[in-house]
């Protein structure tokens, strides 16, 4: 292992000291629902590694129940784990509770108060900040960041997921799309092919209705879709909710028009699928090393560049394949994902007459930072 830099060091502490002071602002009540310790106690351990992007419980205490100040802090660790870009991302994505709102016409409730709720967003500090292990997680509907210390170095930022309800929004004046990067830059390498090269990146004619990798712990080869009912912390509080999450579900199935053999089709395989760096031009290496980014840069500072070198080293780049599922025009539904060792990222934007994206960055030996052989067992066909 490299020597911590002291970029590195200095995002540890800076982290450190915004749980610190946010748990510390915090009363003995809503303390306890915020940090969960020891991190090491299998109860804890099981809990950091559950995570959501459905508009679910997502454990924790959230920023509603927050004070200004405490939201404030609670905003800070956010920042903290994340690039400039990255930060400002997300609140998009969290602001967009309002605009989803709008859409559904007030109507949604998900059993409770409000059902579009920016103030939603939980936040839970794993082990204690400064320890030789401990981490964090702040998520909500569409946002999951999850980050983990260990021996004063940043051990794990993934799985980290971001996505948009609506993927496209007017402005006055203009559009909002806060993931229309992490769309575009795929399709333009997509376009830019040849007739024959398409071919090899082409997954399936249709997209299927979401990421393929779901919200696991960790992802295996052979992995398919999850079903959204399963996709929430426990059964939905009543048979009418049930209800909706079922007809959501069947009415994406319907409009990806997928079977069993479809979503096998889709499954993770162990060596990539699609069309290898190495065989694109220039140019189309230059837009898969922006691309790769919007990815890696859901991270802190240190570790987001760290990841862009490793992917200017044209050895490494080599090693990625990019494969496509669906239409290539603006607006059809489709899906993509990118693979290659420790990374796999993906992105659907389906639902809702193709404005409802998500995307996610995975690790696939080092979510969460599992030890590397158990996840690699994990990733192993028995």
């Amino acid at each position: 292992m490299s020597p911590v830099t002291g970029t590195e060091r200095s995002a540890v502490e800076d982290m450190t000291r915004c749980a610190e002071e946010f748990l510390d602002s915090l009363g003995p009540a809503a303390r306890a629902r915020a940090q969960r310790v020891p991190v090491d106690s299998p109860e804890v351990a099981a809990e950091r590694v559950r995570w959501f992007y459905t508009p679910t419980d997502h454990g924790g205490i959230p920023l509603r129940e927050l004070s200004p100040r405490q939201q404030g802090l609670a905003m800070r660790l956010l920042a903290s784990g994340l690039t400039r870009q990255a930060y400002v991302t997300a609140c998009l994505v969290m602001g967009l509770e309002n605009v989803l709102d709008e859409v559904e016409g007030w109507q949604v409730d998900w059993g409770r108060e409000r059902g579009r709720d920016p103030g939603l967003y939980w936040v839970r500090v794993f082990g204690r900040p400064g320890e030789a292990t401990w981490g964090w997680r702040v998520g909500g509907h569409h946002l999951s960041v999850n980050l983990l210390v260990r021996a004063g170095r940043i051990a794990a930022v993934t799985p980290s997921f971001f996505g948009a309800d609506p993927a496209t929004s007017p402005l006055l004046g203009g559009t909002l799309r806060p993931l229309g990067g992490v769309e575009d830059l795929a399709r333009t390498v997509l376009a830019t092919l040849s007739t024959d090269d398409r071919a090899r990146a082409l997954l399936h004619p249709r997209a299927v209705s979401d990421i393929v990798s779901g919200n696991r712990p960790q992802v295996r080869t052979g992995d398919r879709m999850i079903h959204m009912p399963e996709l929430f912390r426990g059964p939905l509080p009543t048979p009418r909710l049930a209800d909706l999450v079922d007809r959501i579900d069947e009415a994406a199935e319907k409009g990806s028009g997928y079977t069993d053999a479809d979503h096998a089709r889709l499954a993770l395989t162990r060596e990539p699928r699609g069309i290898a760096a190495r065989d694109l031009s220039a140019e189309q290496r230059r837009l898969l090393r922006d691309l790769i980014a919007t990815y890696t840069d859901r991270s802190p500072g240190p570790i987001a560049a760290a990841q862009r070198r490793h992917y200017r080293d044209d050895r490494n780049l080599d090693l990625v394949h990019l494969a496509w599922a669906g239409g290539l025009g603006a607006g059809e539904p489709h899906y993509y994902r990118l693979t290659g060792p420790r990374l796999l990222a993906e992105y659907d934007n389906t639902q809702r007459q193709a404005n409802h994206a998500h995307s996610v960055w995975r690790d696939p030996l080092g979510d969460f930072g599992l030890d590397p052989l158990t996840a690699h067992r994990a990733t192993t066909p028995h």
